[in-house]
């Protein structure tokens, strides 16, 4: 048996973030992954869903090419082509992780792995043949899968998940996406930009509902002015196949009638098969439950990522990965916190957010400040023809520390940096006015935003 310091279940974001760091440290490291390296983020999530915005992105670019003085012809969509470059670009970065483990002298084990004890690890590989491994410490990094509810299972064709989403042999006429959080709003923009009939249909009152409010309606009020049809506070009965495509079928008694149907309501854990009821690992709603250092209820075994619960992001991923490694190393770190985490929606115009929102601010009964300032109130934003939008921040009104940042706009995601930096080292409105910002730049509206918040504003 060959026995390792480290074995990480799963190569996603946590994993193989995991499994470097641990290198990194003079641990003697595997990795059991039985399909791609880099999981679902890289393969089936962040980075092919993002090559596929920029392409939707580089067509709106030519398809409006004439304001900007630049004349074109006839725009013709290769669909084969917009989704061969998707898929070439995961692909490319999985194997710079193959190459990252070389590197540190990882071993991948290209294989499904399970739990035999808190010490050992089962493996078989795609031949069927099986073997054992053992290790000091175990970091289940399995992740997690789309999930749906009865009525509307995936079929793979008409009714598809995200994964298939990203495959499509044929652009569709007509879609309607169920779940209007982050991923259902980033494919309904996608194929919205492409010219496909989207219709988007949330249970909540709002689309991206974890998102303030404010940010959340002017999406809406966007999406609805480029022909989105929305439907909010609304439930799925279930999805009927037809001949011609689905039928869905809402609660209100409503039907619409579209080609496809992509689920995005959420994902489950991929908790099955992997021996945790043989070690008598702990759940708690369906996800391993961690303590502060991501370690279970065994001593020796830790879980990262998805698995753990949310929020479910590849960059908290590989925070927790860092955080597990760190801890069992005796290094010290310092527990997960997840108040400073920063979410983003990479849709035209992008959103992004840390922090509060300004009805979490409120009901922590502290006095706030809050500040406003409109991307067509920006000299870059109208320079480069992007004035959708605005940013808001929240301020403590008395200490005067950031309590929330919320941005949609143009470059939301990038920006949203400088206002995660502020709130982790505790900078004040003041620290953040008094900051010098070059101008013509978009980082420009989180500063006029901050003047706005103190009644110092410039430029409104």
């Amino acid at each position: 048996m060959n026995n390792y310091q480290i074995i990480i279940i799963g190569a996603g974001p946590g994993g193989y973030v995991a499994a470097i760091r641990a290198s990194q440290l003079g641990k003697k490291v595997a990795v059991v992954e039985s399909t791609h390296l880099g999981g679902v983020c890289l393969n089936w999530g962040c980075i092919p869903t993002k090559t596929l915005l920029k392409n939707a992105e580089v067509y709106e670019q030519v398809k409006n090419a004439k304001k900007f003085g630049v004349e074109v012809g006839d725009i013709e969509i290769n669909w084969t082509k917009n989704i061969k470059r998707s898929r070439d670009v995961s692909k490319k970065l999985a194997r710079g992780i193959g190459f990252l483990f070389k590197k540190n002298n990882i071993k991948w084990i290209q294989a499904q792995g399970k739990l035999i004890d808190e010490n050992t690890i089962e493996t078989i590989d795609s031949d069927g043949n099986v073997d054992q491994i053992s290790a000091d410490n175990i970091i289940i990094a399995t992740g997690a899968r789309p999930r749906w509810f009865a009525g509307m299972e995936p079929d793979g064709n008409k009714i598809i998940t995200s994964k298939e989403a990203l495959v499509l042999e044929n652009q569709p006429n007509s879609i309607a996406v169920i779940g209007a959080g982050a991923i259902g709003v980033e494919f309904a923009h996608f194929f919205n930009t492409f010219g496909t009939k989207v219709t988007l249909i949330e249970a909540l009152q709002n689309i991206l509902p974890i998102e303030d409010e404010e940010i959340s309606q002017e999406l809406e009020r966007i999406f609805k002015k480029r022909k989105i049809n929305i439907h909010t506070n609304t439930m799925v009965r279930n999805i009927e196949k037809s001949d011609d495509g689905v039928i869905v079928h809402l609660k209100d008694g409503k039907i619409i009638e579209t080609e496809k149907a992509l689920i995005s309501v959420g994902v489950q854990g991929n908790i099955e098969n992997i021996g945790l009821e043989k070690v008598g690992i702990a759940l708690e709603n369906g996800w391993i439950k961690t303590d502060g250092y991501m370690k279970t209820n065994i001593e020796n075994i830790y879980a990262i990522g998805d698995i753990a619960g949310p929020p479910w992001l590849a960059h908290i991923a590989s925070t927790e990965g860092i955080t597990a490694v760190e801890y069992l190393s005796g290094l010290n770190p310092n527990e997960m916190s997840y108040e400073n985490t920063p979410g983003c929606t990479y849709c035209h115009p992008e959103v992004a957010s840390v922090g509060l929102t300004e009805k979490q601010a409120v009901e922590t009964g502290k006095e706030v400040r809050i500040g406003k300032f409109p991307f067509r109130a920006l000299g870059k934003a109208t320079a480069i023809g992007e004035q959708d939008g605005f940013v808001k921040v929240i301020y403590d009104a008395k200490s005067g520390k950031m309590l929330g940042c919320h941005i949609i706009g143009v470059g939301a995601t990038d920006l949203i940096a400088e206002a995660g930096l502020a709130q982790k080292l505790g900078a004040t409105d003041n620290d953040l006015l008094k900051t010098i910002h070059a101008h013509p730049t978009l980082s420009e509206a989180i500063m006029e935003a901050t003047a706005d918040a103190i009644g110092e504003a410039i430029h409104l």
